[in-house]
């Protein structure tokens, strides 16, 4: 083939594709006010399926003529569907070495583009346009003002609105997924007046020494000073394609960098300031409309729970966001299962959503506190749980509704959820003590061992109701939370206290030996790493009176029940929007201003710290003799702008133990601990 066949062939291709470049200037795009013309030949673009028949037919002609093309090879190419026609003939001249990828470039810069046809739908859920061109003058426009100052919204406000498919305003893409990345970073200085445990958080007035734990200070009340930033938080919420116009997907992951310190010798000396990025939440949802007014939904990872999390209070401390002081809350893997449900047309737009999930299993062992590392932390938060062998169950109930229609209000919520779970610690037969030179007080006697010849269980339950309201105004918005259970230390409920075991009506306790095979431990000890010495651990006993464990009947030898530690408490939260109170110009630099009053308590029944069955000799340190935390704090919020906030919080946290204890205060005795504690910092938000 001759260059200058190859130079026509070219010439041939751009000059096809150019043809609609010659349609007169002034013919209507639109077709509106035109008058009838004759249509035009389609164009061929060779970005474009849909090239017309004729054009490739006339082409076909002139490249069999010029010898370019054998008449069966035009033939075939003739056979084709006519939206491949041209790809056909292109691969034809191709395989001759006539037609290159820069030639094809030509053609497609000459052509332009086609006209969006509806003769394919596309979901828009699945297209992902490139971005449109945006004017100079539009990236430099600022972020709107809002019209009103608006009120203060709840700090957590439940998904009872469903996600609206393709309402994720997109930051970028990741193929057809929308993501939209947020955060903040804050950066707090915070003086303790009274801190023993030496944390930058407020921790209850249980003075962790090693794995026991003291009531004593030094010679000061402990003051201490902290500056710190791993409150620093990271997410991304992302929405899904699908082909459907009534399912929605949507998805969120999340952390932070309040995990623990790194252990490396690079970091060794510097650790209090490097601080491990964990995970908080990470969970897809899929939402069915099965119709405009009902939405169901399935969710399935890591997400806030739906007993005590549903409400939470607005303060400058978000470490320990009021734990064992009154607010409960935690995030947990999960599978979800809801309904979000609009009741009726009324402007008040009523909505309720009941919601279920299975949880994983969590329990928490009191004798785990201290420095004992991934022992205790499985111990703590997994092993007894998953060894009850039933997932943990929970369920809520919300209602929204609109209480004021004022411009700027979040909707009202009423909340009623409730937690039900269990726990179990496993005594293997070689936990038993068998030699009476070793075991010392502790002998377990044949009968002992022939009443549970493979070990034995003992567990308790996990339980909670709550109810909570979020009711925002344009005046004020208040948000409280009312709750009762037992073992509810997962929950950061009950002063640390998970169950305890009961004596009560037994004899002649037996446990097992201690680590040093000689004296005697008043709990056996249990495949999840405990427990301690004297610490609530699971034992036998007999169920009549008798001198001595070897007189007791096989038939009498039982495990001690484990009962959960009773707890009860709450906060009101009280939210007063500043700015709107003074009418302040929502565009200006005053339409930030914010105070919240707060107050919680968290207390375990004085009953279930004096019972007589929980003093004996398998329980020293469980119940802790730790009655109620409290709670008082007042934070005042600045906002700058959208991305800038500035918060100063004064509050008192404050442990009472059980009457008749007492703490050593700076060498003074009281029943009450006590730190007051200021913190300021800013918090810049994305």
């Amino acid at each position: 083939m001759s260059r200058l066949q190859k130079w026509s062939c070219n010439g041939l291709l751009l000059a096809v594709a150019a043809l609609p470049l010659m349609a007169a200037p002034n013919d209507p795009v639109d077709g509106s006010n035109a008058a009838p013309t004759t249509p035009a030949a389609a164009p061929l673009n060779p970005t474009n399926p849909g090239v017309a028949s004729s054009n490739v037919a006339a082409l076909l002609g002139v490249l069999v003529n010029k010898g370019v093309l054998a008449p069966s090879e035009a033939k075939a190419i003739e056979s084709t569907p006519p939206a491949s026609e041209f790809q056909a003939l292109v691969d034809a001249l191709a395989r001759k070495g006539l037609v290159t990828a820069s030639d094809l470039s030509a053609a497609a810069a000459l052509a332009p583009q086609p006209v969006a046809s509806a003769a394919v739908p596309v979901s828009a859920s699945l297209a992902t346009p490139e971005p449109l061109p945006v004017p100079q003058a539009a990236k430099e426009t600022k972020p709107a003002a809002p019209a009103v100052v608006p009120a203060i919204a709840p700090l957590r406000v439940l998904p009872v609105e469903p996600p609206k498919k393709d309402g994720l305003k997109a930051a970028f893409t990741l193929g057809p997924v929308k993501m939209t990345p947020y955060g903040f970073l804050k950066a707090t200085a915070v003086y303790d007046s009274s801190q023993p445990n030496g944390d930058d958080m407020p921790f209850p007035g249980l003075f962790l020494n090693n794995t026991s734990f003291a009531t004593t200070t030094g010679p000061t009340k402990d003051p201490e000073f902290h500056v710190k930033a791993r409150s620093a938080r990271i997410g991304a919420n992302f929405e899904f394609p699908d082909i459907s116009p009534k399912i929605t997907l949507t998805g969120r992951m999340e952390g932070d960098f309040e995990g623990n310190f790194t252990e490396v010798d690079n970091r060794d000396v510097s650790s209090i300031r490097s601080s491990q990025f964990s995970f908080r939440l990470g969970w897809m949802r899929l939402d069915y409309a099965a119709s405009d007014e009902t939405d169901i939904y399935f969710e399935g990872g890591q997400d806030w729970t739906l007993f005590g999390s549903s409400a939470l209070p607005n303060i400058l401390e978000t470490t320990a966001l009021g734990y064992w002081y009154g607010n409960i809350y935690e995030r947990s893997p999960q599978f979800q299962f809801g309904l979000v449900q609009k009741l009726g047309t009324s402007p008040s737009n009523f909505k309720i959503s009941p919601t279920f999930a299975i949880m994983m299993p969590t329990s928490s062992e009191i004798e785990k506190l201290g420095s004992l590392g991934v022992t205790a932390q499985l111990a703590q938060a997994e092993r007894e749980g998953a060894d009850s062998g039933r997932p943990e169950l929970e369920g809520r109930l919300a209602l929204q509704f609109q209480l004021d229609k004022a411009p700027g209000v979040a909707p009202a919520q009423l909340i009623f959820s409730g937690v039900d779970g269990r726990r179990k610690s496993i005594v293997p037969n070689s936990a038993y003590c068998t030699d009476a030179a070793k075991c010392g007080g502790g002998l377990t006697p044949a009968n002992y061992v022939a009443a549970f010849p493979g070990g034995f269980t003992a567990s308790s339950t996990i339980y909670g109701v709550q109810g909570a309201v979020q009711l925002p105004t344009r005046w004020f918005t208040i948000v409280a939370s009312a709750y009762r259970g037992g073992d509810l230390r997962f929950f950061f409920g009950g002063q640390v206290n998970s169950y305890a075991t009961d004596t009560s009506g037994l004899s002649n306790i037996v446990g097992g030996a201690n680590s040093t095979g000689t004296g005697y431990n008043p709990g056996f000890a249990t495949l999840d790493g405990g427990p301690l010495a004297a610490a609530g651990g699971a034992v036998l006993g007999c169920n009549v009176t008798v001198a001595t464990a070897a007189l007791c009947p096989q038939g009498d030898v039982v495990v001690a029940p484990q009962r959960a530690i009773r707890t009860f408490g709450g906060f009101v939260n009280l939210g007063l929007p500043l700015s709107r109170w003074f009418n302040a110009d929502p565009k200006g630099h005053n339409a930030g201003w914010q105070l919240f009053l707060h107050m919680g308590k968290d207390q375990v029944p004085k009953g279930d710290l004096s019972y007589a069955g929980y003093t004996a000799n398998a329980n020293i340190l469980s119940p802790l003799p730790l009655l109620m935390g409290k709670l008082t704090a007042a934070t005042l919020y600045y906002k700058l702008n959208p991305y800038i906030t500035f918060g100063f919080e004064q509050s008192i946290y404050a442990t009472r133990l059980v009457p008749g204890a007492t703490y050593t205060i700076a060498g003074q005795p009281s029943n009450e601990w006590q730190d007051h504690r200021t913190e300021f910092g800013p918090i810049f938000t994305f």
